[in-house]
């Protein structure tokens, strides 16, 4: 086994799973970067170097988080840490939610978080390591017009809660982080498919529930891999079953 420890992160090409290798990865460790898309895979591990192997995966299938699982094993020996971090953003009333795109998001948010720890989880407890899955804002307050993300997004914070209690006698952490909007790929494609044509103005009004005001601005994917990284770290040992907001106070309260 390898003397590197290793970060295996779902969502790993994009947004907030890229910025949390790159910062793995500058402190001397290895990251599985999972994804389901090729090209971004491709393009993810040349940006990052060497320290970066790519793990293609379809995270809503379970038998392919195992193999993603073995496949990362086979390479590095190890897995020390877990981001689980692929996700999708739905939005729109109940009534016109459809069944198919209900299975879509709980299949990617709840399902592909929980057999990505299913398929971790020995190795985690032989490294005694540990896993941070990717709430949100969402996922701790209600979000008018998205209860199918919301209700995916609590799920992941119980999940996370559960497992830190059954896995805590192994000595394997689990923490979910909720962030608030963060600048990446997703909140393009949430402004550009739901602002109805005013990219801008569906940003601006999300920036206005913001407590800072004129200066509010979203977090950037790099400071949410910041969080994430210190999680993973000796330092933050007594951290375990907690769901750690980072959303400039988005879920502090109504103003």
């Amino acid at each position: 086994m390898s003397d590197r420890s290793v970060v295996f992160i779902t969502g790993g090409a994009g947004g907030i799973g890229l910025a949390t290798a790159s910062r793995f990865i500058r402190d001397g460790w290895r990251a599985a970067i999972v994804d389901i898309d090729p090209l971004r895979l491709a393009t993810a591990v040349e940006a990052l170097g060497d320290s970066a192997f790519a793990v293609q995966c379809d995270v809503t299938k379970p038998e392919a988080c195992h193999q993603a699982a073995a496949q990362t094993l086979s390479i590095a020996g190890r897995i020390d840490h877990v981001v689980a971090a692929a996700g999708l953003w739905t939005e729109g009333d109940i009534d016109s939610v459809t069944e198919a795109e209900f299975d879509r998001v709980m299949a990617v948010n709840v399902k592909g978080v929980f057999f990505t720890c299913q398929a971790v989880v020995k190795a985690l407890r032989e490294s005694r390591g540990s896993a941070t899955l990717i709430s949100s804002d969402a996922g701790l307050q209600a979000n008018k017009g998205a209860a199918v993300y919301c209700a995916s997004k609590a799920a992941v914070v119980l999940l996370a809660k559960t497992l830190a209690l059954d896995l805590a006698a192994d000595g394997v952490r689990v923490n979910a982080v909720c962030p608030g909007d963060v600048m990446s790929p997703m909140l393009q494609y949430q402004a550009d498919t739901y602002g109805g044509g005013d990219t801008p103005a569906y940003l601006n009004t999300l920036l206005s529930k913001y407590p800072q005001g004129a200066s509010a601005r979203f977090t950037e994917p790099s400071e949410v891999a910041e969080l994430l990284w210190f999680l993973a770290q000796s330092a933050a040992r007594p951290i375990t079953g907690a769901a750690l907001s980072i959303d400039f106070g988005l879920s502090s309260g109504v103003q």
